[in-house]
């Protein structure tokens, strides 16, 4: 049946007729009523709407991407992580070397989805750093319907399983709206977590819109988020099969793996340590992967590998003996947890095969969103909410949780040596969009039924967005012209469909033309030609001041990956009216895309302002227990002056329990009632705990207990000039009763940015980690009775002489240093 025409089965009217839909116009209209309607029902003649069906033969889907994971991460490519599920698939169907994503997760993911690039999908950015332009607001518009949306409209069973880093962080409050969660991009169920990251043992979880907590009870290390999803999703499809058999499936599954925190069970810690992949460095660690490769022949034989980049990173020799078991134990975390997410998709996989439906699947297993993370900087962390506030953990601090990597106490990372590593035989790292080791990655295809070539290799260049489109020629249904009365944008990726057939093993890359766009770095390929622009900004590097014209303000590269699979042989040189050419198109694609304003700033986006529940708000009042607030969408008290009273009664007895909380174990702040006593307490990033406190419980009886900040810095108001200089100052709270003083603390330092992004801001109980483990354990529920609770929120202003200082100022990055780093491109 070609695409478009209808097919009927059944006696229409009948109450088991189906019909498949042109798929123009989605939802399909109604039909019109085909029966007889008479005075009496006796003589009238029933007729029922035949139900939506997908084409014959249209197969199941099982789409799955893992995160942060480079082209060198799995065994199926060259790497030592054992990855069988992927070698299974790729045996039985084919690999593909040259499949691209974007360098950075929401982005790449509103592009598979879509089938539109990213800035077209309004994700130029991640939803985190949004901004009010149309490619960088994280808003999937309505003319961009996404492949769940059409494949349910046309009759599949429809699902999302893991990471949805799509919603909007201004949108992620159990108020909504939900138009952007999974259940509103037409999606029928939806089991994960919402946002970028999330630790595994208790994760802010949620089932459709609402937050749930299984993990509760359990005793720590023995849930883990990568099973549960696992069990959650062949749950779901053995549902489906049971109370409908013929219907088919679309299983989105996007486990949270290997994004940092790496959060392996034990068993599967043991093992890879058992195994000793690691011990000779990520230098020769490199270059293993490299010679696996080129056995593999996953990569030619002719691809050159470049130096180890000594200017950004050490060689392993000349590592501390300290240093090197400490980054050993990271990379053994982080190569446990891409194996045990490995077995577990191949627990679903194996689910598909018992029942009996293996060969009519199609299934995409895609290797990460982006190259490997070097968000741990060279050093790792044992908290990753410590990079995003700037610091970087000395190697002897980080030795304190040596003993518990991993573990529910940590949020942790490794060092860039091994992401430099995992990203052979390429270079850089996620965020780096003009690198291949930021953006290439591999992926495997099994559809047994259909793909003979069983072990093939196909090297066309793809992209991401050609997913959608291969989906829909696979299943036999076209792109909607209209969802919902809307005119839908055209998809704009190339259906890779015709690479399953053998013959067309060698046939040139339909997929011709491709820009690459990533916080100012940028690139375009064209029929091999890729230009790019030299890195200029280590993804550690996130908090100087931005380079102002990224458009223009770069070092260009030209590289021939047809002759240079590796982007190792810059020809620029040679080739100055290619890079000239090939600029002007970048431009023209660019324009095209939504990419204009482009913006190289990274984390002064993370507070640049959005039009959330609190935007313009500067006091908030609440006068009832409330969790489960997302960071994105409560009051923001970073970089500002504020004050908290909470009017409480406390009962015969006394009382204990969390007035206030946002954030948990690694960043955030509480203020409690600890054995009666009134407690605000800032968690620095886990490193360190501030911490006021009243010098006696209080009395029975009503109380007012107030904390006031008064914050020495400029604020936010300093990004403006591409400076960070008015983040993260000193500031001095005074904790009252009664409005009497009892204790006065000054902070020489404050959280910059953010506080834990996967943790809430709770009133009356705290979810999921604490603030301070030493003081209680959540839900730590507040026994004395909350009349109100007031936060207002003083932000800086800056005055004309402050404005006149910033205008005449060198850009400065958040520790207060000058930067010099933006290059000039040569004319």
């Amino acid at each position: 049946m070609h695409a478009g025409a209808v097919e009927v089965t059944g006696e229409l009217g009948a109450p088991n007729a189906t019909t498949t839909i042109t798929g123009k116009q989605l939802p399909a209209p109604d039909p019109t009523f085909g029966g007889v309607i008479k005075d009496d029902a006796l003589t009238s003649k029933a007729w029922w709407a035949p139900r939506i069906v997908p084409p014959k033969q249209a197969p199941n889907v099982l789409l799955i991407m893992t995160d942060d994971s480079g082209f060198g991460v799995p065994s199926t490519f060259g790497g030592v992580i054992p990855t069988p599920t992927m070698d299974r698939l790729a045996q039985a169907g084919l690999r593909y070397n040259n499949i691209h994503s974007t360098a950075l997760s929401s982005p790449t993911r509103a592009a598979l989805i879509t089938g539109r690039n990213h800035h077209s999908a309004g994700f130029g950015v991640i939803s985190e750093q949004s901004t009010g332009f149309p490619g960088y607001n994280s808003i999937i518009a309505k003319d961009k319907a996404t492949i769940g949306r059409i494949l349910k409209e046309n009759g599949y069973a429809t699902s999302w399983f893991g990471k949805d880093h799509n919603v909007p962080a201004f949108a992620a409050s159990k108020v909504g709206p939900f138009d952007n969660w999974p259940v509103g991009q037409g999606f029928d169920y939806f089991y994960g977590f919402v946002g970028g990251d999330a630790n595994q043992w208790q994760p802010n979880l949620f089932r459709n819109t609402t937050q749930i907590y299984p993990f509760e009870g359990a005793a720590p290390g023995t849930w883990n988020l990568v099973t549960a999803m696992a069990d959650e999703a062949i749950d779901y499809m053995e549902q489906v099969n049971q109370i409908a058999p013929t219907k088919p499936f679309f299983v989105y599954y996007v486990p949270g793996a290997t994004h940092a925190p790496h959060h392996p069970t034990k068993e599967w810690v043991d093992k890879i340590h058992n195994m000793h992949l690691f011990d000779d460095g990520w230098n020769k660690l490199r270059d293993r992967i490299f010679e696996n490769q080129k056995r593999l022949g996953v990569i030619p034989a002719d691809t050159q590998l470049e130096p180890w980049p000594t200017k950004v990173l050490k060689n392993w020799d000349d590592c501390t003996p300290e240093e090197k078991k400490l980054y050993i134990k990271q990379v053994e975390i982080f190569a446990a947890y891409e194996a045990y997410n490995d077995y577990e998709i191949g627990r679903v996989v194996q689910a598909v095969e018992d029942m009996g439906k293996l060969d009519n699947t199609l299934i995409i297993y895609i290797n990460g969103d982006n190259g490997t993370s070097a968000e741990g900087g060279p050093l790792g962390t044992p908290n990753e909410v410590a990079f995003f506030n700037g610091v970087a953990v000395p190697v002897e601090d980080q030795m304190k949780w040596y003993d518990v990597w991993g573990t529910e106490e940590t949020y942790n990372h490794m060092s860039a040596g091994w992401s430099w590593a995992f990203d052979t035989p390429f270079t850089w790292f996620k965020q780096n969009a003009s690198k291949l080791g930021g953006v290439r990655q591999c992926m495997v295809v099994s559809w047994p039924g259909h793909i003979k070539d069983k072990g093939g290799l196909r090297d066309q260049f793809m992209h991401v967005i050609d997913v959608v489109p291969t989906i829909l020629e696979a299943t036999g249904i076209p792109a909607p012209e209209m969802v919902d009365g809307i005119k839908q944008a055209p998809i704009e990726g190339t259906s890779f469909a015709y690479t399953f057939d053998a013959k067309n093993e060698k046939e040139p890359s339909r997929h011709k033309t491709q820009y690459f766009e990533m916080m100012g770095q940028w690139a375009l390929y064209h029929e091999g030609w890729l230009l790019s622009t030299e890195v200029n900004r280590a993804p550690w590097e996130a908090f100087g001041a931005a380079n102002p014209d990224p458009l223009n303000n770069q070092v260009l590269e030209l590289y021939d990956l047809n002759k240079d699979f590796s982007q190792s042989k810059n020809i620029a040189e040679q080739n100055p009216n290619k890079v000239k050419e090939m600029k002007e198109m970048f431009i023209e694609e660019a324009k095209k895309y939504q990419v204009f304003p482009m913006d190289a700033s990274v984390a002064g986006r993370i507070v640049a302002p959005r039009p959330n529940i609190t935007a313009g708000r500067s006091e908030f009042v609440y006068t009832r227990p409330m969790i489960g607030l997302p960071q994105g969408d409560s009051p923001f008290l970073l970089d500002s002056s504020y004050t908290i009273t909470a009017d409480i009664t406390v009962p015969e007895g006394g009382a204990e329990g969390m007035i206030l909380t946002s954030g948990g174990r690694f960043a955030g702040y509480g203020f409690y009632l600890l054995q009666g006593k009134p407690v605000f307490l800032w968690n620095l990033i886990d490193l360190k705990r501030v911490k006021w406190e009243g010098p006696e419980a209080l009395s029975p009886g009503k109380h007012i207990v107030e904390f006031d900040f008064k914050y020495d810095g400029l604020g936010l108001g300093t990004l403006v000039f591409n400076n960070m200089s008015g983040l993260g100052k000193s500031g001095t709270g005074t904790l009252k009763v009664d409005g009497k003083a009892v204790q006065t603390i000054t902070m020489p330092h404050t959280l910059p940015m953010i506080l834990q992004w996967d943790e809430s801001f709770d009133i009356g109980s705290d979810t999921l980690t604490g603030v301070n483990d030493a003081d209680y354990l959540p839900p730590f529920t507040l026994t004395a009775q909350l009349n109100k609770l007031t936060i207002k929120v003083d932000r800086p202003k800056l005055s004309p002489e402050d404005i006149k200082k910033l205008e005449n100022a060198e850009a400065t990055a958040l520790d207060g240093k000058p930067l010099h780093r933006v290059q000039s491109a040569p004319q």
